[in-house]
Order: structure tokens, then C-alpha cells, then sequence
């Protein structure tokens, strides 16, 4: 996602739930990108480009562009004679999604394994000890988020850029459910364990355990996805 790096999720939605300063083009696909992300924004809500150009302190031009760039990526969808709104997907969507994700994380966590240096090691390393706490705390959410983080960063060290830049629209697109997938009861411990061997492949440089276990990983998670998905169509 463009815009400040040093801006978090929470902080562009905040912006846009209450801006009062004029924003640059890219700040405005920023924060309307952390607030699809976060949920501030919800999946069927429609995108009024007015009143988003007055939120954000924007002209609706910049608005209009940051629509359409969130269209691309798949976050939007533009019905013609109903305008823009936030995309919904659908469990078996999410499934698929994180189905490609195995396969190019795989990737990226093999190269990882090869390409990471001692201190990048240290850091994956800390990131799981801090979940571990997290989890010991019952703090499932903020777990996910650093769940997030684990990921991200195997990307970034793998240096592998197509799999970092496909992967992080594919993320975008999911990650409501992902946080749902963490509520599941003994996924936690479970997913904690998974990112464990994860992040032991990497350190030792172990090119095929990384991939093997990093495509484990996320092919439980899509298994994980269905069943929550099951229960809530029973549910209703």
C-alpha cells in the first residue's frame, strides 16, 4: 500500500473517519484502503465520491482515482448506474484466495530461507515469541495482527517482488476472514506452532522445510475458513 509507510492501518482509517486536513491523491487511496481493510468501511457499502472528497479534505477527482485504483486491485466494485461500493467476497472466494497465497508464500519462504541474514532470523524469531505471549494473554486479534507482520516480513526478506506485491492485494482481500479464523476454537495454538516451524525452517536455512511448512500453514487455514463458513450457514 502506498501513501506514508509509517502510517499504520489504525491510524489512516482514523484520518478518514475524521479528516479535517487536505490529503494528497495517494493519501487518500491510503486511508480508504486501511479503512476496507479494517472494516470501516464495510463489504456493500456504497463509495459516494462527494461525500468521501469531504471526509478526506480531497476534490473528487483524487477520490475518483483512488476508487478506481481500489478497483483494480480488487477491494471495489463499480456496477454501472449504481456507482462504486466496497466489494464483498464469499467464503469459497477466500478459500481460493488463500489457496494462491500458499503457493507463492511457499515461494517466498524458500527464498527466504536462503537470502535472510542472522539478524532477519532474530526478528522472525521475536515476532513468534511475541505472539506466544499474546496467546498466552488471550489476545487472539492482536495475535493475527502479528500474524500479519510474520508474513509480511518473509515476503520482504525473500526478495522476491512479484510474490510480495501479488500477495499483499491477495491479503487485503481476505483478512476480514482471517480474523475469523483465529476465534476458532484451538486454531491459535495451532497456528502458533505452524508459524514456529515456519520461522525454524528459515533460520536454519532449510529452503524445502520452509516451503513445506509454510504451504501447510496456510493450506490448514483455508481448511479452517470452510469450516467456520459451514457452521455459519447452518447457523443461519
Amino acid at each position: 500500500m502506498s501513501g506514508d509507510p509509517e502510517r499504520t492501518t489504525t491510524e489512516w482509517s482514523t484520518i478518514l473517519l475524521g479528516s479535517v486536513r487536505t490529503m494528497s491523491e495517494p493519501d487518500a487511496y491510503a486511508a480508504l484502503h486501511a479503512a476496507i481493510v479494517a472494516g470501516e468501511l464495510s463489504p456493500g457499502e456504497r463509495l459516494v465520491e462527494e461525500e468521501l472528497a469531504e471526509r478526506l479534505g480531497q476534490s473528487r477527482g483524487a477520490v475518483r482515482a483512488a476508487i478506481l485504483r481500489l478497483e483494480h486491485e480488487g477491494l471495489v466494485l463499480r456496477e454501472r448506474n449504481r456507482g462504486a461500493r466496497v466489494r464483498r467476497f464469499t467464503p469459497e472466494e477466500a478459500i481460493e484466495i488463500l489457496e494462491a497465497r500458499a503457493a507463492l508464500e511457499s515461494l517466498a519462504a524458500g527464498y527466504a530461507a536462503v537470502r535472510r541474514s542472522d539478524q532477519q532470523a532474530r526478528e522472525l524469531q521475536q515476532i513468534v515469541k511475541e505472539m506466544d505471549k499474546l496467546l498466552r494473554a488471550g489476545e487472539l486479534l492482536a495475535i493475527s495482527a502479528r500474524n500479519a507482520v510474520l508474513h509480511r516480513r518473509i515476503l520482504e526478506m525473500s526478495g522476491h517482488q512479484v510474490a510480495l506485491d501479488i500477495c499483499a492485494r491477495l491479503h487485503s482481500q481476505v483478512v476480514r476472514y482471517q480474523f475469523r479464523t483465529v476465534l476458532a476454537p484451538g486454531r491459535a495454538q495451532k497456528s502458533l506452532a505452524e508459524h514456529g516451524k515456519i520461522v525454524t525452517a528459515i533460520s536454519n536455512g532449510d529452503r524445502s522445510a520452509a516451503e513445506q511448512a509454510m504451504r501447510k500453514h496456510l493450506t490448514n487455514v483455508a481448511a479452517t475458513l470452510a469450516g467456520v463458513a459451514d457452521v455459519s450457514r447452518i447457523a443461519v
